[in-house]
């Protein structure tokens, strides 16, 4: 007899984006790390900008923002800043993760204290920080740092990680696996809810589940899970949901973690891709592209 990994009428599987690493940042207010604010890492939905003010360090000058976008073949982010020191010809620009590891962006270059520049990146949870410093491995509040940026009204800061957490570091856009991920056809579902399904092989065999994706006007999908049977989920393993554009590209859109405390999860994203399909890996640790050789992948349940 099948054990039953996922149940529920209105909902699907597992994988859960209602955790502090959900996709889809939620509109509870901020909760900051620090007191003073130092730390603001937190995570991007796909398709939405999201506007960052970025708060002068120390007693240097100037103000600016930074705009974060989202979307399924990465994250791109633009700077803006003025009112800086006119001796100032530089800044370099880095993405701080939840383990306080730093991705070098780039230099920001200044003329009569005004500085743009765009830069991309395949993180989703970081927080942004300016230093005169090139080299910059790790972050903390005692940092050479210029500017950071705070954390939006209604975004939620991502907890931090210590380092044999596993961090959420920004890795390159290969993947150690490439996965056999077949193409939904998300276009022909129209304005109805589809129903997915998901059947686990392997030693996870006799797992299955269910997952709901709602097109939406603008291109945009609704991707809808729940799981209510955490027990069923090897403890401490990470289950990631990810969706698969047709090149082949892996964007992440949740995960759960059975810690052995709960016995439900939810997740609630969007992707952007106009079509894609679904797949979950079986992960150690924090990742942000698979790399599990342990996947399944979900198929389009018959209309009647």
């Amino acid at each position: 007899m099948k054990k039953s990994f996922l149940t529920g009428a209105a909902l699907g599987l597992f994988l859960a984006a209602g955790s502090a690493q959900a996709q889809n940042t939620t509109t509870k207010t901020a909760v900051v790390a620090n007191p003073d604010g130092t730390y603001s890492v937190i995570e991007y939905p796909v398709g939405k900008d999201v506007t960052l003010n970025l708060v002068p360090a120390g007693s240097i000058t100037g103000k600016g923002v930074a705009r974060v976008t989202r979307s399924a073949d990465g994250t791109r982010i633009h700077f803006d800043l003025s009112g800086v020191p006119a001796d100032v010809t530089s800044y370099h620009a880095y993405a701080v993760d939840p383990s306080g590891a730093t991705t070098y962006l780039g230099p920001l270059s200044f003329q009569k204290g005004i500085g743009t520049a765009d830069f991309t990146t395949p993180m989703n949870q970081f927080m942004l920080v300016l230093s005169p410093t090139e080299g910059m491995t790790t972050y903390d509040p005692t940092a050479a740092v210029v500017f950071r940026s705070d954390v939006p009204s209604g975004y939620v800061v991502v907890p931090r990680h210590s380092r044999g957490d596993g961090k959420a570091a920004a890795v390159a856009s290969s993947v150690v696996n490439r996965y056999d991920v077949p193409v939904l056809n998300v276009p022909s579902f129209g304005d109805k809810s589809r129903e997915l399904k998901i059947h686990f092989t392997g030693e996870l065999n006799g797992l299955e589940g269910k997952a709901y994706i709602t097109r939406k006007k603008g291109g945009a999908s609704n991707v809808k899970m729940h799981f209510d049977d955490m027990n069923k989920v090897p403890k401490g393993k990470r289950f990631v949901l990810w969706a698969s554009s047709p090149d082949g590209q892996y964007t992440k859109l949740g995960q759960v973690i059975n810690s052995g405390k709960r016995e439900e999860a939810e997740i609630n994203s969007q992707t952007a891709l106009d079509d894609f399909g679904l797949f979950v890996t079986v992960e150690d640790a924090e990742v942000m592209t698979p790399t599990s050789t342990v996947y399944s992948t979900f198929t389009v349940v018959p209309g009647p």
